[in-house]
């Protein structure tokens, strides 16, 4: 089976240039539309980083650090909710911090960073930095929700997940 190199267009630019075009449009489709974006890709990103460990790993490591990062950053999300019960901005009461949507952005994002590089999270942390502003744009949260659910999603995979056939240096004290 014939397969081609993966280039700098087809796993960087490529990616970049859709995203742009796509969220672009987000001026003609109006509040709601843009919510629905941030809804959708929320689940994308997570899906993107599960597919993949599923489908390229045999021994489904990737597949447990990211559910791992998945439940801890949802629950530290979800016990943050209920203990600061602050307000949302349109009035709605009271699960505004952190975002949920963009800590399981962020989380997905971080882990396909984490464990595949760079080239590969560069359309993740587009496609999440758009659902944070989806949900400051849709008025469910303030800045600073999005901003504290991006840092538990970051955090949360960052520390659970270890990189694919990387290479680990650990330096070693001996006597």
């Amino acid at each position: 089976m014939f397969s081609r190199p993966e280039t700098t267009w087809n796993r960087v630019i490529k990616p970049i240039l859709l995203c742009v075009a796509f969220f672009g449009q987000q001026a003609a489709w109006g509040e709601e539309q843009v919510e629905k974006n941030g809804d959708v890709l929320q689940w994308t990103i997570l899906a993107a980083g599960l597919g993949t460990a599923v489908f390229h790993e045999e021994e489904h490591e990737g597949t447990i650090q990211l559910l791992k990062s998945f439940a801890v950053s949802q629950l530290i999300t979800e016990g943050l909710k209920r203990i600061v019960h602050k307000t949302r901005p349109d009035g709605n009461c009271c699960k505004s911090f952190p975002s949920g949507h963009t800590s399981k952005s962020f989380m997905g994002a971080t882990f396909i960073h984490k464990r595949y590089g760079w080239k590969y999270a560069v359309p993740a942390y587009i496609a999440a930095t758009y659902v944070g502003y989806s949900r400051v744009e849709a008025d469910k949260h303030y800045v600073e929700d999005v901003v504290a659910g991006a840092a538990i999603g970051v955090l949360t995979s960052y520390f659970l997940t270890t990189p694919y056939e990387g290479l680990e240096i650990t330096p070693l004290v001996g006597d």
